[in-house]
Formats: structure tokens, sequence, C-alpha cells
């Protein structure tokens, strides 16, 4: 029988799952001190555990994390890991260093099945999901590297490799352990998920009832040039996407980013601008304008930084929050999904 790994358990599943042993409940809050604030790993080194019981979390349960396969660091201090999960499978996440902190892009799938036409993950297909003790793990892994500069994971975003409302229950789980305050603690609004507009997904995301961000991979003023962009929005279009963020923002009053790369000669031009405008008017929101990462399989070329200014000029004085994402990991393989394809394909 494979063994469970606590990294995968919120404080209240692992609360429920020590009760079913026979256990007292603090036994869970005992367990998530020594893996989250002492950050063993070795359940010989929890001292404060009874010998007899260690025993049973040997025999039972695991702290495995990834390793790391690859890692690339640009001249920014951007970090990209390719890691390796037990079974062999290999997921991407990145440090992004911000004044306010270190942000990290956290994978939820392995692969895409969401066939975006401008992105890297597409590449290769999803072949799984990631359990929510393979998305901690990243945090986890990330952190050890920061440790040697005395720092540690501030922001967390989730918003690699994979669709988050595409396997929920996982991404849920993960939110919780992160948000946990006996546990990492990291701050609700320190933690944003990405969709590309699973519109079921960002309905039940409404009744969570927590304060996490919700960001909407966008790329388009209208369904014509979604269409061609994001797979996605012939099953959800435009007018049903944005009643649902509506009903979103209505019920946690929490503003929505709209994510928005800039592809030259499609999606950039100000009559774009004008119709993202009118579409988004009255909604609680603002935009991030993304220069593409070129993809040298995808056919699209980055917007002139003219057009990038121009398009976001006209945002923002027509009512519309808007900013310019600043570029990071200059040098590395950036976009999402290009380091695991460029190993997966052979591509050393």
């Amino acid at each position: 029988m494979a063994k469970k790994n606590l990294f995968g358990y919120t404080l209240k599943a692992l609360e429920e799952e020590m009760l079913a042993r026979g256990e007292k409940k603090y036994r869970a809050t005992q367990l998530y001190q020594w893996i989250y604030i002492k950050k063993v790993t070795d359940f010989d080194m929890m001292t404060d555990v009874s010998k007899s019981f260690r025993e049973v979390l040997k025999e039972e349960y695991c702290l495995d994390l990834p390793t790391v396969f690859t890692k690339q660091v640009a001249t920014d201090g951007t970090i990209k890991l390719l890691l390796e999960m037990s079974d062999g499978a290999k997921v991407e996440c990145v440090l992004m260093r911000y004044d306010y902190g270190n942000a990290i892009c956290v994978s939820s799938q392995v692969g895409c099945n969401m066939g975006c036409a401008f992105c890297a993950s597409g590449l290769l297909r999803r072949d799984r999901n990631l359990t929510s003790a393979e998305m901690v793990g990243q945090v986890i892994v990330m952190n050890q590297i920061l440790a040697e500069e005395a720092d540690n994971v501030s922001h967390v975003v989730v918003m690699g490799t994979g669709e988050p409302f595409d396997n929920y229950d996982n991404v849920s789980s993960f939110i919780h352990i992160m948000n946990e305050a006996k546990g990492l603690a990291i701050g609700a609004r320190h933690i944003t998920v990405s969709t590309c507009g699973l519109v079921p997904g960002i309905k039940r995301y409404a009744e969570e009832g927590i304060q996490v961000n919700l960001a909407i991979s966008l790329h388009a003023p209208n369904d014509t040039i979604r269409n061609e962009l994001m797979p996605v929005s012939r099953a959800y279009p435009m007018e049903e996407l944005l009643d649902a963020v509506r009903e979103y923002v209505e019920k946690s009053g929490r503003r929505v980013t709209f994510e928005y790369i800039l592809i030259k000669g499609l999606n950039d031009s100000l009559e774009n601008a004008k119709e993202l405008a009118s579409i988004l008017r009255g909604i609680f929101c603002y935009v991030n304008l993304i220069p593409l990462n070129p993809v040298k399989e995808k056919p699209y070329e980055r917007s002139l930084d003219k057009d990038t200014k121009a398009f976001s000029l006209y945002l923002n004085n027509h009512g519309v929050n808007c900013t310019i994402r600043k570029e990071w990991g200059t040098g590395i393989d950036a976009a999402c999904g290009q380091l695991r394809a460029k190993y997966e394909k052979g591509q050393r």
C-alpha cells in the first residue's frame, strides 16, 4: 500500500486522520509544526512524538518531496526549476523576485489539455493531475533553495502548467495548506489562482468564502479572436464567462485580474483596446497586459513596445485600470511549459 504524504493534508484533514487513528486532535498541529515551522522531513527528528508513533508514521506515511531535475537562474534572480515527481513525471515552477517579496508560480497538472494557441504548456498533453502534496512540494523545495539566502516564498500564484480548475479539489487543498496559520501562513491575499475560463470552476470558487485572488486568462476582446487563441472559449463564450466573473465579484467582494497577452497584429490594436474597455466596463477588475514570450513552435509575435504602451494608455484613460507586467527570466526558458518540453522532447 502506498504511503500517505503528509504534505497533502490540510490541518483539518490531518486532524480527522489522527482522530480516526485513535490519536488526539492536537497530534495534527504537532505534525504541522514539525514539517512547516521546523522544516523537518525525517520522522525520527520529531523528538516530542513517541517512538512508537514515529514507527507508525514511518510505516504508513511519508514526507516525500520532488527532486530538482534541472535548475535555471536568470540575471534578474528569477529561478526556474524542472522538478521530478516520484513517478518520474516532470513539472515546472518559477520564482520571481519583487520589491514586496518572492512569488512562486506553481504548476497544477503534468501537461495541459486546454490547448491555448500561444502557450508552451500545451505542447505536451496532460498526463495527470498533480496531488496537493506535489503542489506543496514545489513551494517547499523552492523554500529550501531560498534558505541559502535566509529568505522564503511570500506569494503564491497557481499559474504554471495546467488548468487549476480542471484539478479543483487538489488545488483547493493546496490553497488551504498554504494559507493555514499553523503551517506556511501565506496570507489569502498573497495567493492567486488563474483560470483560462472554466465557468463551473469560477462559480464554485465564488462559494469558497476565502479572500484568495482570482485571475482570468482573457487575451482577447471578443469571441472571434478568443476562439482562435483559446479552445475553452467555444465551450464558455465571452458573455457566459463575464457573467460568471460578475457573480464572483458580487459574492466575494474581490477585484478580479484579467490577464491579456498582447500578440502582434491579432489583439493589440486600439480598436481591440476600445472593445476590451467596453466589455469590462462596470466589472471590479484590472487588466494585466503581458508581453508575449515567444515559443518557437508557435507562429505568434510579441507586440511592438509602442503598441503595448498605446493599448495600456487607452485602457487607463477609459476607466479600466491597467498595468504592463514586468518581464522576468531573461535568458532562460521562461514561458510556461518551455523547460519541460525541451527535456521531454529530447532537445537537450
